[in-house]
């Protein structure tokens, strides 16, 4: 059982930048602009030899009302709760400030134990705000630079004793679970599902609905999500981790900084998922941001399916819903049979049928097409529809095989390697897609110039 580490503070004292340099990566938004921050953000982390928890939260704001900044510091006090000691930042070269003092205060009254940092504190400029530190009544503050990785043996020496009894008090440490053999069975790593979209159409939402919590901050505000926030979860057995993405808009309309790293963040988590599920506002369907979204999802090989959120507030259903078809047709034909769901994410209705759906077509993804029944295929397509003259020769097929899944990839050997025109890979392609039943996942198709390995020269 690891420790879990809240790091919290005001807005544009680090806590980013440590919480990215304990996760070993560049996990959260990092920039100058205070409140870059506003979901909390879970990441294992390491320290020496200590495997901690640690979670990123919004800057601490004294507010209490239905605005935004109230939302976010109610993430900011689930942080607090869930946590097993807390890492208070303060910026040293800033000096004590009276929301520094404010935040002392409360969290002098929460039942976890804290650990004071100041932050910044590499050369002289930040000596007078260390020494001001004390003055918060929360210990003896260490110095240390998040930047710079400076200090980070007196954090680990911080965090120790609080690791230590967590191992002594946890139930399932014993001698028989340390001496255990590992299952037999092939690990299974989670399922990675990005949710993705353009500003304001709901992914939040969708997924607070999904794990039945408000895990991520959601509002009428377009745009509050900045980092790509991943929510661990199981259904059905089987592990997936949710990933929030920041609202995608065009590039011409990206005026600010702090936009587009979240734009950034965003492609970054479509390339490392295994399914993206592209939300559209009912009422204004698959417009041109979301068909660039679409096609990035395509190039990269993930599985794409369509949400249609806010599906309670449509008027003619049957219409919208031809109309998405027909785009679909027109714009994304390479990719046919996208499953497409309807549903509210803030009623809940039809939200259930995502997740199977999205097993189904994750099955598809992985699929497997054996190298007898392929070139049995091959054989009655090139019969049906013979491969186009090349300078003058016709070109010859003459084996074909699966080189890898997800996404389903095939290599042809021809007698003329990549002279096989594009018409006819899309011909073999749509087969393919249609006599091995691989609906709405990205097929792909390499030309090779080669003989067939099982027949003598």
């Amino acid at each position: 059982m690891s420790l879990t580490v809240a790091i919290l503070g005001r807005p544009n004292v680090g806590k980013s930048t440590l919480f990215n340099r304990l996760a070993g990566k560049r996990l959260a938004i990092v920039d100058d602009t205070p409140g870059v921050t506003r979901d909390r953000r879970i990441a294992p982390g390491r320290i020496g030899d200590l495997d901690i928890q640690i979670v990123d939260t919004a800057g601490f704001e004294d507010v209490h009302d239905d605005s935004l900044e109230a939302r976010m510091r109610e993430q900011t006090d689930r942080a607090v709760e869930q946590a097993d000691v807390a890492v208070f930042l303060i910026d040293a070269r800033a000096g004590i400030t009276p929301l520094d003092n404010h935040f002392a205060q409360w969290i002098r009254t929460q039942d976890i134990p804290v650990i004071l940092m100041a932050n910044k504190c590499e050369g002289k400029a930040g000596e007078p705000g260390l020494y001001e530190s004390y003055g918060l009544g929360l210990g003896d503050p260490i110095p240390f630079s998040a930047e710079h990785g400076e200090g980070m043996a007196d954090l680990y020496q911080a965090l120790l004793p609080y690791a230590e009894d967590q191992i002594e008090d946890d139930p399932e440490n014993t001698d028989l679970d340390l001496d255990s053999e590992p299952d037999d069975e092939e690990f299974k790593g989670p399922i990675q599902m990005a949710i993705v979209g353009r500003p304001n159409v709901g992914k939040s939402t969708l997924i607070n609905r999904l794990i039945g919590e408000d895990r991520l901050l959601t509002g009428p505000e377009a745009g509050i999500t900045r980092d790509s926030i991943a929510v661990e979860w199981s259904q059905n057995g089987r592990n997936i981790k949710l990933v929030d993405t920041a609202g995608l808009r065009r590039k011409s309309k990206i005026q600010d900084k702090v936009e587009g790293l979240s734009a950034m963040d965003s492609h970054r988590a479509i390339q490392y998922a295994q399914i993206v599920v592209l939300v559209l506002d009912g009422n204004m369907m698959l417009e041109k941001q979301d068909l660039t979204i679409a096609r990035q999802v395509i190039e990269e090989g993930r599985v794409l399916m369509i949400a249609i959120n806010k599906w309670d507030i449509v008027k003619n259903r049957k219409q919208a819903l031809q109309n998405l078809n027909d785009r679909l047709q027109t714009s994304l034909p390479q990719v046919r049979g996208i499953p497409i769901v309807t549903l509210s994410a803030l009623t809940g209705k039809s939200t259930d049928k995502l997740i199977p759906i999205a097993f189904d077509i994750f099955e598809v993804w992985n699929k497997r097409v054996p190298t007898g029944r392929l070139n049995q295929w091959l054989e009655m397509m090139t019969e049906r529809h013979p491969p186009p003259m090349s300078s003058g020769r016709r070109i010859r097929i003459r084996y074909m095989t699966q080189a890898k899944t997800r996404p389903p990839t095939f290599v042809v050997f021809s007698s003329k390697g990549n002279d096989l025109p594009e018409a006819y890979r899309r011909y073999l392609i749509n087969g393919i897609r249609e006599d091995f039943d691989l609906p709405g996942v990205p097929i792909r198709l390499h030309v090779r110039k080669g003989i067939n390995p099982y027949v003598e020269s």
